[in-house]
């Protein structure tokens, strides 16, 4: 099947997934769950024998069949050394299946709740397992997967909606100004930083991809994983004013440097890869568009107030990335 031809989601009936679940070896009860995501399609199945398995049904074209598995094996990886995340399963020999153009791989179902990460015990203890994924991301880099730069997450997205005619004229100017004056900042922030290594990252590390249990943390979704900064998996698990940040900071890496050597010079790229994100993610809403759930679920996306609002946070980002870094105490 050519890319022309990739099926939409909107063809993924439920007699297909479960239908591809049968074709390789798995015996769904019927009962079906759709869990929340927006990127891939992600469901809760329930089997004849045994507990539920969790099928993640993967958005055409946006990762080649080789990053796909990379990601799969770098998760692999983190199970061999005894760290808590959620491997595809391998059956028939492989992690990823195929069945009438949709490509989807198995896991096992994981409950849990949202960390709670006002407390210091629990962001110590997250991160201790961050730094342990990334003394194993540090081993060998991904070939695959993309690395997380200036030029992917902001100077590409910036270009993507400039020329699509997402942005209302009359703000098309405003925004032009403001993005090119927050990637000034953003390249002037990694210019100070320096030097810095790139290592293989969850790369989507906010407290939604981390289900907390009695036992502790379990990471689930790598699918964002790729090449980056350290602290990229570590900033967004921060919040609030300033000195709460330094605080939650404090905390995070007192269990971080047990397991992986922080390099100070990364705090000066919070705030440019804040700034990244958020420049990345207009764009990804834009490039979904064409996706029924987008517009159900983002129907402020095409307002002239979203985009007012975006050009008031990108200039909120230039003040910020001036600012000193964050320090922990």
């Amino acid at each position: 099947m050519t890319a022309a031809q990739d099926p939409a989601f909107s063809s993924l009936t439920p007699d297909i997934v479960l239908d591809a679940l049968d074709a390789i070896g798995l015996r769904s009860d019927g009962r079906m769950l759709a869990l929340n995501s927006y990127e891939n399609r992600v469901y809760q199945i329930g089997m004849d024998d045994g507990p539920p398995l969790v099928a993640k049904f993967y958005r055409p074209r946006r990762w080649s069949d080789a990053a796909i598995l990379e990601e799969h094996a770098f998760v692999q990886e983190l199970v061999e050394q005894e760290i808590p995340v959620v491997p595809a399963l391998m059956l028939a020999g492989t992690s990823l299946h195929a069945y009438q153009g949709f490509r989807f791989a198995v896991f096992p179902r994981h409950g849990g709740r949202a960390p709670e990460l006002e407390d210091a015990a629990t962001l110590e203890w997250m991160g201790r397992f961050i730094g342990r994924i990334h003394a194993v991301g540090a081993l060998r880099p991904f070939i695959e997967r993309p690395v997380l730069d200036v030029a992917s997450f902001g100077e590409e997205p910036r270009d993507y909606l400039l020329a699509h005619d997402f942005i209302p004229p009359e703000l098309m100017e405003a925004y032009r100004t403001v993005a090119a004056q927050a990637l000034d900042g953003v390249r002037h922030c990694f210019a100070r930083a320096g030097q810095v290594a790139a290592i293989r990252l969850h790369g989507d590390c906010h407290c939604g991809n981390v289900l907390w249990t009695d036992a502790g943390p379990h990471f689930v979704d790598f699918d964002d994983s790729r090449m980056g900064p350290a602290i990229q998996d570590l900033w967004m698990l921060l919040s609030g004013e300033r000195a709460d940040q330094v605080r939650q900071l404090s905390d995070l890496l007192a269990g971080y440097e047990d397991f992986f050597e922080f390099n100070p010079r990364e705090l000066y790229l919070v705030e440019a890869l804040r700034t990244l994100r958020l420049m990345h993610y207009a764009a990804w809403l834009a490039r979904r568009w064409d996706d029924p759930a987008f517009k159900q679920a983002f129907p402020w996306f095409d307002t002239p107030r979203y985009w007012q609002d975006r050009i008031l946070e990108l200039r909120e980002q230039i003040a910020l990335m001036d600012e000193p870094p964050l320090w922990p105490s």
